[in-house]
């Protein structure tokens, strides 16, 4: 059983994610600025995924909505030189259905099948959930689309406009 992954239509203009890097820690983090209104129904919190090898990848969730991302303990990533996000994504929401029986859940985790592919200038990760199939991609930022299979759940998320990794000062050494 998958995350549930529902493509809901766009109100305003698709946002931009802001992507950052954690030099001591590997950590790959992007977050989009763009909140809700207070009240909104939804699910709001964290949604991790964690792969079988230990790797994860944390979703930020404001309303439902995916909100922010982190790659914290990253699977081992293969570079595909030609790597780049579908053109032909739509713009919209991707929304995390909450749990009617628990609203108060604030965090979720899903054991899921992670893997991640690069370009060769690190600037595109494709982060695959699950098995390779069938995807609907979704602009719900510059610099982010997020898959969503024909069972409604969540297949993968692209990356993309990541800045270089910041490199070690050679005069700090």
């Amino acid at each position: 059983m998958g995350l549930g992954a529902r493509i809901v239509e766009r109100q305003g203009r698709v946002p931009h994610i802001a992507w950052r890097w954690d030099p001591e820690t590997d950590i790959l983090t992007g977050g989009i600025k763009r909140s809700s209104a207070k009240g909104t129904p939804g699910l709001n919190g964290s949604v991790e995924l964690e792969g079988s090898d230990g790797s994860f990848v944390l979703l930020d969730v404001a309303a439902g909505k995916i909100r922010g991302v982190e790659v914290v303990v990253w699977p081992d990533v293969r570079t595909v030189p030609a790597l780049a996000p579908p053109e032909e994504a739509k713009s919209g929401d991707v929304e995390l259905p909450g749990r009617r029986s628990q609203p108060a859940v604030v965090a979720v985790e899903v054991d899921a099948t992670l893997a991640i592919d690069t370009n060769a200038d690190e600037s595109v990760f494709h982060v695959r959930v699950g098995p390779q199939r069938a995807v609907t991609p979704v602009r719900v930022a510059d610099g982010l689309l997020v898959e969503v299979d024909e069972h409604e759940e969540l297949a993968g998320l692209w990356l993309a406009e990541v800045p270089p990794f910041p490199g070690v000062d050679d005069g700090a050494l």
